[in-house]
């Protein structure tokens, strides 16, 4: 059987995650999150954020198939490429960002995606809509959400830097639990 990895000729040495901040924003708390959590990553996991997911163009069934656009045909690769997804979302208007639900819409069609672990790690406790929301698409997507990695985080009305949180025990040591649970459960597919 192929993997992805063999599918894509890219071999590594590692395990190697995706971080998608659902935020656009420069100073996001769900961005610094990811960010954080590359830092606390366990030795031979490498956590590698996705920064274009404003550059996507608007999702149009008429451009998923050869006509696909560039940057589109990348994520889908960059997708295909690594083991597991992090996903740390806002909620806007008790939903989910536009610019986040427009890159799971450029997936829906891929053969890369399906099947794929994802975690969710949400920086509001009550921030529950976008985050029951992106679950329904999630698993309509056939993601295989990893539950026992998917955290929730107090960072609601906070500016904390990357280092703040990585030097915060009430923070670190939830996100490093949920990184470590998630690299075992990718190691166990």
């Amino acid at each position: 059987m192929t993997t992805e990895r063999q599918r894509y000729g890219i071999e590594f040495d590692h395990m190697r995650l995706l971080a998608i901040s659902g935020s656009l924003r420069a100073a996001s708390s769900n961005t610094a999150v990811l960010q954080a959590a590359a830092r606390l990553a366990p030795a031979g996991v490498m956590i590698e954020l996705y920064d274009r997911l404003g550059d996507l163009p608007h999702f149009n069934p008429d451009f998923d198939n050869e006509r696909l656009p560039a940057i589109v045909a990348e994520l889908r690769a960059l997708t295909g490429a690594v083991d597991g997804i992090l996903i740390s979302s806002p909620e806007y208007a008790r939903g989910v960002p536009g610019a986040l639900k427009n890159a799971l819409d450029w997936l829906v069609g891929s053969f890369e995606f399906p099947h794929k672990c994802v975690a969710l790690i949400n920086t509001s406790p009550r921030a529950t809509h976008a985050q029951a929301s992106l679950t329904t698409t999630l698993e309509t997507m056939s993601a295989r959400l990893v539950t026992e990695a998917s955290v929730t985080l107090p960072l609601l009305g906070t500016t904390l830097s990357v280092d703040e949180i990585v030097e915060r025990a009430e923070l670190a040591g939830p996100l490093r639990q949920a990184i470590a649970a998630f690299v075992e459960t990718i190691g166990r597919h």
